[in-house]
């Protein structure tokens, strides 16, 4: 990206303003040289696509900063509907994020876990942690998601599964009364956890 600057002659901290001056002031230099002849108008040729191409490059890393800098990501819609078992909605409002982050990534995953499709949520959480992998909350439920489906497993093997209802010891349900009387259920990390971590109604 630097290169793209010295190519239109300007520093990397100069503005929006000074981009457009600079693009258009070489543009309608070299556009006009490149009728010359012999070598001159052949360097001006060359000189006019690379100022075009450095011009479009800065404009778009510059027009992606300005959306990351400015994209709101507020899932507090599709935390109240998974807070009210409103699966289908939840799964509707996240359909609509075309940017999907890690927190998208987790709230999918809590969707999947909901309709009790654990290998779905593991994989979400996965993504997750991968695009953000200092984030407690997703590594605390991503290792509580693995108990659960290790336990699954186990009380398959051992021809006592109880699909839906067994759960390891000390776990509570997801959506259930603990979380139905929390006040800030949707924006306290506390409650977020307990939403992976515990089973599907």
């Amino acid at each position: 990206m630097q290169e793209n600057y010295r190519i239109l002659g300007i520093g990397e901290n100069a503005s929006d303003e000074e981009v457009e001056q600079a693009y258009k002031t070489l543009k309608a230099k070299y556009r006009e040289e490149r009728f010359m002849e012999g070598e001159v108008g052949n360097a001006a040729a060359k000189k006019l696509t690379q100022v075009e191409t450095a011009y479009a490059e800065i404009k778009s890393a510059r027009e992606q900063t300005k959306n990351a800098e400015t994209h709101d990501y507020d899932f507090s819609e599709v935390e109240e509907c998974l807070k009210n078992d409103n699966i289908a909605a939840a799964q509707e409002k996240l359909d609509n994020y075309n940017d999907r982050n890690a927190e998208w990534h987790y709230l999918q995953s809590v969707v999947f876990y909901k309709k009790n499709w654990t290998n779905e949520s593991k994989k979400q959480l996965e993504i997750a942690m991968n695009m953000d992998p200092t984030n407690k909350k997703y590594s605390t439920a991503y290792t509580k998601l693995k108990e659960k489906i290790e336990f699954t497993e186990k009380q398959f093997k051992s021809g006592n599964a109880d699909f839906g209802n067994q759960q390891p010891a000390g776990e509570k349900q997801m959506g259930g009364d603990a979380c139905g009387s929390m006040m800030n259920f949707c924006t306290t990390l506390c409650c977020m956890d307990m939403l992976c971590s515990c089973c599907c109604r």
